[in-house]
């Protein structure tokens, strides 16, 4: 077990869980507009919709890292250079947070889940993303391959389900702060580019 490998994948998750995107300014903007239990409701949608982009990655790839070493290179290759065309695309964005604070009619808890969840599961982006994020982080010489990206999948999980619980409950104080604090936005968009671009770095650099 190689326990550093771990602990950096916690960090950037959670650094990627606090950076401003669809996910989470979805789910402030619930909070904000039908109160904490309608953002909450969101977020444990969005959680579970990781466990099907877990289990269509820990399978697929699992089964390319047993047959090439070549083809595991080329993906983690494949990896970096997607993390890098999103920190690129980050540079390149409007560094505002726009939120929607109007009164939206509200929806039961059952639905705004399922909304969550399939957003979540029908957006190929969120595959790609965990394609080019989990292989790197593989951080067991003995464990099963498919264990591993199950432990990392929960813990991906784990930390979002933190970073957006905290957004759904302090919904109003986030929002004040980011519309009081003209660069809020410049520094979380600078946080996200050095989170892409360093798990980037970390891919090429490291071994299978």
């Amino acid at each position: 077990m190689h326990y550093p490998i771990l602990i950096g994948f916690v960090v950037s998750s959670l650094a990627l869980a606090l950076s401003p995107g669809p996910d989470n300014i979805f789910v402030l903007t619930e909070s904000i507009s039908n109160g904490v239990k309608s953002g909450l409701a969101t977020v444990y949608g969005l959680i579970s919709g990781c466990l099907v982009h877990t289990t269509l990655l820990a399978f697929g790839v699992s089964e390319i890292i047993k047959r090439s070493d070549t083809l595991f290179f080329a993906m983690k290759l494949f990896g970096a250079m997607y993390l890098l065309f999103l920190a690129f695309k980050v540079y390149r964005s409007d560094a505002s947070i726009l939120l929607n604070k109007e009164k939206t009619p509200a929806k039961s808890t059952k639905k705004l889940f399922m909304t969550g969840f399939t957003m979540n599961v029908l957006n190929p982006k969120v595959t790609i993303f965990f394609l080019a994020f989990f292989p790197g982080f593989l951080f067991s010489d003995t464990l099963n391959t498919v264990l591993q990206f199950y432990v990392l999948g929960l813990l991906f999980m784990l930390c979002a389900l933190i970073i957006f619980s905290l957004l759904a409950v302090l919904a109003g104080s986030v929002s004040k702060y980011l519309t009081t604090h003209n660069k809020a936005g410049f520094y979380l968009k600078w946080v996200q580019i050095v989170v892409f671009t360093g798990i980037a770095i970390y891919l090429i650099l490291s071994d299978k």
